[in-house]
């Protein structure tokens, strides 16, 4: 029978070269056993499963790949009609490829059956418990062909655990990647057995109730060796760390018992390691506090209580989760168990007592009960208690989210003609894009690198295209800078800079003309930390005025007044240093302002004293943002956001912002913190060996359009909070996707929440919302497995030499 691979090859080209190892012929089927959304479904009635490499050094992905009949690719390119061609690509390689990163989680196995059929399964790991892929493969695949694939499996799980080649392994290191578990279920609709629900399978990350005896997956994991591996290279087994010496204690603050357990990378779950353990938090010097877990008969951790280690107190399983990180940037993640809510409520006080105390460089003692409360409270992790309702909703948005996937253009924009358009890219000088200022009344970007200024179109299919450059940002007097801050100003026609030599000094830039015009001085003694627009659309409109602040001064910055451009009749500064460092406006011009300390005042207007107060949770505040309406307060810290509700629910000023009226004195408005899980944070440092450190998080936002995601960037992850999923309390409300380099900054474009702005070091790209993940193994690894196919711009790594961006997603060369 003559078959067609599928339309994404015709487009794309031949991609054999880097496949490893292929078996041409077979049926795939995802079978889920313990599900009610039905037994087994078959996916691609004729595929090919295949091996190949990535971008990524020791990273491989499993591919199954849909063929074609004759005559059905064209049937299926006529049902796209008029897509465009780079949709048509993406669209055509989502619906007939599924790629599975090789990792040990998905417990790759083969199975041979009566009848000589030969079965390849691996485990969904984006879908519930017990959920498996299952390659059929056809009778013509031969049983060498089979075991040479399981073989090149293998290896390829090997060099991703261990990041050294497989050449280097001996037989017994193989075998750790055998998974015989359980037979493998029938993938036939004909076989759907009916099977209860085991309560064992009910939650793959933590397993229980609120029993501290119950639920959580009680095997031991082996002891870590203590001796000199013998192996050579950098192993990856991600077992408990050796125990740091211990500081000595000046005094204690919490000493409890409780189970210890340990995040297992390939089971993706938390693992008793202990079931009785004194957990103690002690303070060993100025403003120096520790965290130590020891049993009768062994010592097992020792860690300095800082912000890194990412605190969750969970009160539905009485635990206390946190990361441990290592001299060599590995992180781990561990949970406490506790008997009951007293036991954990105590030493939750002891606990956030050390880290307050460690962040602020005060005694915990001279704050008041409420501003305690209001501590606690950020650090707990608020759960909904799940109901058929929220199910419903988070099908339907699911649904949602996978038909807009299918629908919406594509983030990267290659032209038809790629070859005449791409771009060699090799970076001739030193600087990387920085800043990032997203147009409001025209779809334009503006990138800044160095003391050069790339300028992008947003066009009508949510592509970016290089429109021009700035190539000098030189002051009236000719100096050449690279602007620490902008802001894009007057109907989107100026873009206001500073210069970092020079605080007390901003420059006012001329879009059309392309250089900058003003230079404005001002004040003498009062310099400009950052500034922010008069009111949160006032970019779109003629408003000549804006504001700064100081470290401990709010003012409004007026160009049109001689000499200095402070008003000095709204000025409001404070006696005391209040390290100001970012400042965020409303539609109707309400101002919010965070410190370095991590407080955040809200005024209603300038020169007054601050309405509300939001204290302080000990991390310096880097970025501040508001919704249009003044509801919702947005602070960005380097490990965690901060979502305040600004609305008072009660009182006398009941249905009032804090902005418009002070909060009652027991009415404290109540923080979410937003924070990475403790488990993906260790997955995260498993892929960068860096710790989290966010960008400045932002709303999306556009006139009349209601605030409904948060975006911001850690390493080379951009993260998307749901605002709905947050306020129901969901646990990891977030999806994610990775870039081979770090981000440096991100937006939303202005007026949509589907379509992000994103520039990495050395160029800008534009994805849509449907390309964010669920964070799972294969998705936190990253997808790096499209290179060389032609539909993509983009080839191989910054660091290979084949390395190619299409003009219409590079910064640089338009440089």
């Amino acid at each position: 029978m003559f078959v067609l691979r599928n339309v994404g090859k015709l487009l794309f080209g031949s991609s054999n070269q880097e496949s490893m190892i292929e078996l041409p012929q077979g049926q795939l089927y995802l079978v889920r056993p313990l599900s009610p959304k039905g037994y087994s479904e078959l996916i691609f009635k004729d595929a090919s499963a295949r091996i190949r490499r990535t971008a990524q050094d020791f990273q491989y992905q499993l591919v199954v790949q849909r063929v074609y009949e004759e005559g059905e690719a064209e049937l299926f390119a006529d049902e796209e009609g008029d897509d465009t061609e780079a949709d048509a690509d993406i669209l055509a390689g989502e619906r007939d490829e599924k790629t599975f990163l090789l990792d040990e989680a998905l417990h790759f196995r083969v199975e041979n059956r009566e009848g000589s059929e030969r079965v390849l399964a691996w485990r969904d790991l984006s879908g519930d418990a017990g959920d498996v892929y299952e390659f059929v493969c056809d009778a013509a695949i031969s049983q060498p062909q089979v075991e040479q694939f399981e073989l090149i499996a293998k290896q390829c799980q090997y060099e991703r655990k261990y990041r050294k080649p497989h050449t280097t392994a001996t037989e017994e290191d193989f075998e750790q990647f055998e998974f015989d578990e359980q037979p493998i279920p029938q993938a036939s609709p004909l076989h759907s057995p009916t099977i209860e629900r085991s309560i064992d399978c009910s939650d793959s990350m933590l397993l229980g109730k609120p029993s501290a005896n119950t639920g959580v997956k009680r095997e031991k994991v082996p002891e870590p060796d203590t001796t000199t591996p013998t192996k050579k290279g950098k192993d990856r087994d991600m077992k408990p760390p050796a125990v740091s010496a211990h500081p000595e204690a000046r005094e204690m603050l919490a000493a409890e018992v409780a189970e210890l357990h340990f995040f297992d990378f390939p089971s993706g779950a938390f693992v008793l390691q202990d079931s009785s353990v004194t957990a103690t938090v002690t303070e060993t010097g100025d403003w120096q506090y520790w965290l130590q877990v020891k049993s009768a008969d062994r010592d097992w951790l020792g860690i300095p209580v800082v912000a890194d280690i990412n605190p969750v107190f969970n009160f539905e399983f009485l635990s206390f989760i946190f990361n441990q990180f290592s001299e060599d940037g590995s992180a781990y993640s561990w949970l406490l168990r506790f008997k009951d809510q007293a036991t954990l409520e105590r030493f939750q006080e002891g606990l956030l007592q050390a880290l307050w105390e460690q962040l602020n460089e005060m005694k915990w003692s001279k704050i008041k009960d409420k501003e305690r409360d209001y501590v606690a409270d950020a650090f707990n992790d608020l759960v909904m208690e799940d109901s058929e309702q929220a199910e419903e909703e988070e099908e339907e948005e699911h649904i949602e989210e996978e038909e807009e996937e299918d629908d919406r253009a594509q983030s990267e924009h290659y032209d038809s003609d790629e070859e005449a358009d791409d771009v060699e890219y090799k970076p001739k000088d030193s600087d990387v894009n920085k800043q990032l200022a997203v147009g409001y009344k025209h779809d334009r970007s503006f990138v800044v690198r160095g003391s050069k200024i790339g300028v992008f179109k947003h066009t009508p299919n949510n592509h970016l295209e290089f429109s021009t450059n700035i190539s000098k940002v030189e002051t009236p007097k000719g100096e050449l800078f690279s602007p620490k801050k902008v802001m894009l100003h007057n109907e989107d026609r100026n873009l206001i800079l500073q210069k970092d030599s020079d605080p007390n000094k901003l420059y006012r830039m001329d879009l059309e003309y392309g250089k900058v015009v003003d230079e404005w001085n001002i004040h003498e003694d009062i310099p400009v930390v950052t500034f922010a627009p008069e009111n949160k659309f006032a970019q779109m409109t003629h408003e000549p005025t804006f504001l700064g602040i100081s470290r401990n001064a709010l003012y409004r910055v007026d160009p049109r007044l001689s000499g200095s451009k402070l008003v000095d009749a709204q000025l409001k500064q404070y006696m005391s240093k209040n390290d100001f460092s970012a400042v965020a406006t409303t539609e109707k011009g309400y101002i919010a302002v965070a410190s370095d300390k991590g407080d955040v005042r809200l005024f209603d207007r300038l020169g007054v004293n601050a309405k509300t107060h939001i204290p302080a949770l000990g991390e310096p505040i880097i970025g501040l943002d508001v919704s249009a309406d003044g509801r919702w307060v947005l602070a960005t810290c380097r490990t965690y956001l901060l979502l305040v509700d600004a609305l008072q629910k009660s009182g006398k000023n009941e249905g009032k912002l804090g902005f418009e009226k002070s909060f009652a004195a027991d009415a404290k408005p109540q923080p979410r913190r937003l924070a990475l899980t403790p488990e993906h944070v260790a997955q995260f440092a498993y892929e960068t060996s860096k710790g989290v450190n966010f960008t400045p998080a932002k709303f999306n936002t556009g006139e009349g359009a209601e605030e409904t995601s948060i975006i911001t960037a850690t390493g080379p992850y951009i993260i998307e909070w749901s605002l709905k999923k947050v306020l129901n309390g969901r646990k990891a409300p977030y999806l994610i996707k990775r870039y081979t380099d770090d981000i440096k900054a991100d937006d939303f474009k202005f007026g949509t929440d589907k379509n992000v702005i994103v520039a990495l070091p050395h160029e800008v790209n534009m994805v849509n919302h449907a390309r964010l993940k669920k964070p799972t193994r294969e998705s936190i690894a990253g997808e790096f497995g499209i290179a060389g196919r032609k539909g993509s711009g983009r080839i191989g790594t910054p660091a290979s030499g084949r390395y190619k961006l299409g003009k219409d997603d590079i910064v640089e060369e338009a440089y």
